[in-house]
């Protein structure tokens, strides 16, 4: 049975609804909270879709063959399809603190530091104070020259994006609210 991608309800038929840009298939209890999209192959004219605001009738028949089958030729992969983010370091939320405490260690002024690494003191401070992120390339310089890691491992978040079962995630599962 099908589940709604914003909570997760299983429902015999999900109506696809835009929201904050967005498809989804979505079950009752969730299309208040977008717009109905409305297949209209058999009009003539205009784009592919239209939105209404109208709740009344669900066009869940035609759209959530879409939404639900397209995932089934993903080979039943248990875990998100990567993506160019993947590839990349973290910085460290604490990287402010780790580079001064290594500079001073090595008893060397923040001014020092700046013609070691032919960079400006006055970014140095900026990065002492945690004020700015280092680029790729001054990251380098730093992790070489203090001899330290300024990147996190593999961050929690991505653990859970996990999952053992058959790629039935859904927005609720990965939403962090702020209350």
């Amino acid at each position: 049975m099908p589940q709604c991608e914003m909570c997760g309800a299983e429902e015999a038929s999900l109506t696809t609804t835009k929201v904050e840009g967005a498809e989804l298939e979505l079950c009752s209890s969730c299309t208040d909270f977008g717009t109905e999209v409305r297949d209209e192959s058999t009009s003539s004219g205009g784009g592919k879709y239209s939105t209404s605001s109208s709740t009344g009738k669900s066009s869940s028949s035609s759209g959530s063959s879409s939404g639900s089958s397209g995932s089934g030729g993903s080979s039943g992969s248990s875990t998100r399809p990567r993506d160019m983010f993947d590839d990349m370091d973290e910085i460290a939320t604490d990287y402010d603190e780790r580079i001064r405490e290594a500079r001073e260690s090595r008893g060397l002024s923040q001014e020092e530091l700046a013609d070691q690494l032919n960079e400006k003191a006055s970014l140095i401070r900026k990065l002492e104070r945690g004020d700015t992120l280092p680029t790729d390339e001054v990251q380098r310089k730093l992790e070489r020259a203090l001899d330290i890691s300024l990147v996190e491992g593999q961050s929690s978040d991505d653990a859970d994006w996990e999952t053992n079962d058959s790629g039935t995630m859904t927005l609720g599962d990965v939403v962090k609210r702020k209350d």
